[in-house]
């Protein structure tokens, strides 16, 4: 018997070879890092890159326009005995801390505001966000000129309310200068804050509201059982880009204080920005900036595992 093979048409065959390719292909670990690969190209480019030349730099001795000389961890040992140094680092966290906690309550109250239903409801949303797309150094000019002890807005209000002439230097004194730039930050982050919890507050089922009201739950009650549960992890992760961002702050600072008086608003950035531009040490600057690292790394890492737990 006689068995007759059939070939298979070009077109066939053409599938059939590319038959595996798309089992491959359909596969969703495989996709999934397909889709990966422009963005982490982009961040190994931009990103990555500078991040490896700076870790670079701050192990050398690098003056500018002068070649770079190894020396170690020696800049990490001259920062550790710096007191400047530790008073920028209590800076940063004083101004991290506090400007996040203002901006998360603030934002929050200012979200379940929005979610309520009055009129020009969408005009008062869209004005909600000119502090965050104003560019940051044309509103920290405002700000300015608004501190300002001769012509400042907020001098002549205080003093025709009976606060005594001139009324206080908001940006030379070492205490109103940080309490000046947190509020300043709480103003600009707020929109940010705001906008991201209230699309939080629009997908929580009205149900579960009117369910705690036939159960007999009052305002706070219904807050704190529905709405603070169900906002946690939005409020979580906003907390936490807003935390990498006021940390890494530059722009709001170097603009109104440049870090005065007396070092009393420097930040690990404008610190770092002063040293390696200023003085003309990018070693000993790109430590300083790689020094705000491990404690961003600890509170990533922190709120990551607090996140997976709840």
């Amino acid at each position: 018997m006689t068995v007759v093979l059939k070939q298979l048409p070009p077109v066939a065959r053409a599938a059939r070879r590319r038959a595996p390719f798309r089992v491959w292909l359909d596969r969703e670990s495989v996709f999934s890092w397909l889709m990966m690969a422009l963005p982490l190209l982009f961040l190994a480019s931009l990103v990555g890159y500078p991040f490896v030349y700076g870790l670079l730099l701050s192990l050398q001795d690098r003056p500018v326009a002068q070649a770079g000389t190894f020396v170690g961890f020696n800049n990490f040992v001259i920062n550790f005995h710096d007191p400047v140094f530790w008073q920028v680092a209590a800076n940063t966290f004083v101004y991290t801390g506090v400007a996040t906690l203002l901006k998360m309550v603030g934002g929050l109250g200012l979200a379940m505001a929005m979610n309520q239903h009055f009129r020009m409801k969408n005009l008062v949303r869209a004005l909600l966000l000119l502090p965050f797309i104003v560019p940051t150094v044309l509103s920290t000019v405002a700000w300015m000129w608004m501190l300002d002890p001769a012509f400042s807005v907020v001098n002549r209000l205080l003093v025709a309310l009976g606060w005594p002439k001139p009324g206080p230097s908001w940006l030379g004194d070492p205490t109103l200068a940080m309490a000046s730039i947190i509020i300043i930050n709480t103003w600009r982050g707020l929109p940010f804050y705001g906008i991201t919890l209230l699309a939080g507050l629009q997908t929580v089922p009205p149900e579960l509201y009117e369910a705690a009201t036939i159960d007999g739950a009052g305002g706070w009650q219904r807050f704190r059982f529905v709405t603070l549960p169900l906002l946690r992890p939005i409020i979580l992760i906003v907390t936490l880009f807003s935390v990498i961002f006021t940390f890494a702050d530059f722009q709001l600072v170097y603009v109104l204080t440049h870090g005065g008086p007396q070092n009393a608003t420097n930040l690990f950035a404008t610190y770092a920005f002063d040293i390696a531009m200023g003085a003309g040490q990018l070693g000993l600057g790109a430590s300083v900036a790689l020094a705000m690292l491990p404690a961003l790394a600890v509170l990533i890492v922190a709120l990551t595992i607090y996140m997976r737990r709840s």
